[in-house]
């Protein structure tokens, strides 16, 4: 059972990082990219946020670069998406699914992890966060974005919020697949329902000459 939970979770990952490289590599296209440009922005995406947690952890070398199904993974959903992708019409759309997906189980899986290792709350749900947000951040910077996190709806809120729900499960129960479906889900789903409802946190009011 144990070994199950294993797999179903590698699986989840790797999903996760599909999810990621395929919103990175759309980011791209939409931006005119040639071949490399979107396989470059697309596997920074895919597993920039493993790569930040491991080394968070402690892990040396990072595990994306010496597993291969991970970075394997985000290269043949970039290489993918750049020959398949949607009409721009309809690629902000798919960009925001695939984002919001990847920023849930990044968000639950490395708050998971890092509370089953005997971090604290705080530091569990702050890993979680960094991870997953990590790989947009690089995904905006390479094309010259603001990073979405900055400016988006509720985009680190659903992260943050992710990251709590399986800090606590993994805290109370020790079981890292619940811990990681639960907290994917709510934050796939707030991050969702924030971008179709246009909830923001409160900005600024514009300063006028």
């Amino acid at each position: 059972m144990v070994e199950i939970a294993g797999w179903v979770i590698e699986a989840l990952w790797i999903i996760g990082i599909v999810a990621f490289a395929v919103s990175g590599a759309l980011v791209g296209v939409r931006h005119n990219l040639d071949l490399l440009g979107v396989l470059v922005v697309g596997l920074a995406t895919g597993i920039g946020g493993g790569v930040i947690r491991d080394m968070i952890l402690g892990v040396h070398p990072p595990v994306s670069f010496t597993h291969w199904p991970y970075w394997t993974s985000a290269l043949l959903a970039s290489l993918a998406t750049f020959f398949f992708h949607p009409s721009l019409s309809k690629i902000r759309m798919f960009e925001i699914v695939f984002d919001a997906l990847g920023l849930g189980i990044f968000a639950a899986y490395g708050a998971a992890i890092s509370a089953e290792k005997g971090f604290g709350f705080v530091t569990a749900v702050f890993v979680g966060t960094v991870v997953a947000i990590g790989g947009g951040v690089i995904r905006d910077v390479l094309v010259n974005d603001v990073p979405g996190v900055l400016t988006r709806e509720l985009y680190a809120v659903s992260a943050i919020v992710g990251a709590i729900i399986a800090t606590l499960i993994t805290q109370m129960t020790g079981h890292l697949l619940i811990a990681t479906a639960a907290g994917g889900v709510v934050a796939t789903a707030l991050r969702l329902t924030s971008y179709a409802r246009g909830w923001h946190l409160p900005k600024p009011r514009r300063v006028t000459n």
